[in-house]
């Protein structure tokens, strides 16, 4: 049995128990205390520092709690074998650490992504005039500190369901809306409502891959069904037990393509012909639209009640804020409320109400009006640098979303046009990454998507005339120079 020579300051703010706790811990996992090794008693160490017994038996309670010593009736205390903490990577750490900091320091200067929104237009005083008030309307009605309702504020969900009716066509009441943190949840909740992991879902490909990875977490079967310049090629559909088929039909990620009427037409008449089939309809992106009116919906002409619609408020407001919602058909409300509805809601009461705030009061009205002027100047400017290119073949999705698909007259592969981009601080995306794996399918030249939202005009000139300089460089794979 050891001395503890403990240098206990009187003068700071730290309790004398906790500097004795401090110490003996630090000395046990430097391993100055060894496994085994008998402590002075707590009456022995109190009268060797001169404070209280209580304050050393506070201190080796809380050791002895949390693993590090071990007390033994009528023996004392002895320090536990805590070996296996050496072998917790302080390594890893470090290297967490560096990879941290490296993330940090790459931030591409020009980020070509695709969803990134524009910070600049944002109506930041309207929002924290609504997010203001909404704290001010919960704290009066003592709402506060209360739970919010499982599916969503009831008022957010009015509001949400008249702008839907007024802007996309979809017919519903607050009853069958669903608000969620993400489509991500909101698809994992529909899945759980169905077949519980012997489902089967088709899917456009490519296709939206965070969606595609969702249902395959949740047990899923995911189903690659062809694409052509229509969107989701009907009849392609397997015959087989399918529960779901997951379209974008007013701008399809990552083409952009709008589905007609007639192939919305053929969806619908593959639901009718099963009995649990439903159409899930991704609507990520439509209000930015910048050529005619906005595409209605595909719930809104759909009588068959077999289209469960997903919206969500990231593009529109902000990444941020997490907000989406769902709207169920009627004759599935009932199974959600049995299989779902004892989950808590996800998102902040606070911020749900702050949206309904923006809404109601005209302001989301306003500041997509103000969003759509001035991405349609960023993509109108997008897509005049490209089409004065030789090496661009062909341009997908214009006249609406936050990114262009661009299909480029050269001899490189996706994955060189990104390393080429990267360094000179751009970031690009190729179509390939978003093909759901084991869809083999790839075009003959590479397809980039460039992402337009957060950029500045002049980051939009400088980008195209790097993207030129990439294609340029490499001899034998210069521009126009592409196999036949």
């Amino acid at each position: 049995m050891n001395e503890l020579l403990i240098d206990l300051d009187l003068h700071t703010g730290i309790s004398l128990y906790e500097q004795i706790y401090r110490y003996i811990r630090k000395d046990i996992t430097g391993g100055r205390l060894s496994c085994g090794e008998r402590l002075p008693s707590a009456r022995l160490l109190a009268s060797q520092l001169q404070v209280s017994r209580s304050t050393v038996d506070a201190a080796y309670a809380q050791l002895v709690s949390e693993g590090y010593l071990q007390a033994k009736r009528g023996s004392g205390y002895y320090v536990c074998d805590i070996g296996a903490l050496y072998d917790l990577a302080q390594p890893q750490v470090q290297q967490f650490s560096d990879s941290l900091q490296k993330t940090r320091g790459t931030q591409p200067k020009y980020n070509f992504l695709p969803g990134q929104v524009d910070d600049q237009g944002f109506a930041y005083n309207a929002w924290r005039k609504c997010a203001k008030e909404a704290l001010l309307a919960l704290e009066t009605s003592h709402q506060l500190l209360q739970a919010g309702h499982p599916q969503g504020e009831y008022e957010l969900r009015e509001a949400v369901a008249s702008y839907l009716y007024q802007a996309r066509g979809v017919r519903c009441q607050p009853r069958q809306l669903v608000i969620g943190a993400g489509n991500e949840y909101l698809l994992q909740m529909l899945g759980q409502m169905f077949a519980k992991g012997a489902g089967k879902v088709a899917m456009e490909s490519p296709t939206y891959l965070q969606a595609y990875h969702t249902f395959q977490n949740i047990g899923y079967e995911v189903v690659a069904v062809p694409m052509d310049d229509y969107g989701m090629v009907a009849d392609k559909i397997p015959d087989t037990d399918l529960t779901f088929a997951y379209v974008m039909p007013s701008h399809q990620f990552p083409i952009g393509t709008v589905m007609p009427l007639k192939r919305r037409l053929e969806l619908l008449a593959w639901a009718k012909a099963g009995e649990q089939r439903y159409i899930i309809e991704d609507d990520h992106d439509s209000e930015f639209r910048y050529k005619g009116r906005p595409i209605p919906s595909l719930q809104g002409i759909s009588q068959l009640d077999r289209v469960i619609y997903l919206g969500t408020f990231s593009n529109s407001i902000m990444p941020s804020i997490r907000i989406s919602y769902m709207v169920l058909p009627p004759q599935l409300v009932d199974v959600y409320a049995r299989t779902c509805g004892f989950y808590a809601s996800t998102v902040s009461k606070i911020q749900q109400m702050t949206v309904c705030h923006f809404i109601k009061q005209g302001y989301f009205e306003r500041h997509l009006n103000k969003m759509r002027g001035i991405y349609k100047s960023k993509h109108d400017l997008l897509l005049y640098l490209l089409k004065q290119k030789e090496w661009v073949y062909r341009i997908y999705g214009g006249h609406a979303g936050l990114h262009l698909a661009v299909e480029l007259d050269c001899g490189l592969t996706e994955e060189e046009v990104s390393k080429r981009a990267e360094k000179y601080g751009m970031c690009v995306q190729g179509l390939a990454e978003c093909y759901p794996a084991g869809d083999g399918k790839r075009g003959v030249r590479p397809v980039m998507l460039l992402g337009f939202g957060r950029l500045s005009e002049k980051e939009i000139r400088d980008g195209v005339e790097i993207l030129e300089r990439c294609l340029q460089e490499g001899g034998d794979q210069a521009v126009g120079l592409i196999p036949q």
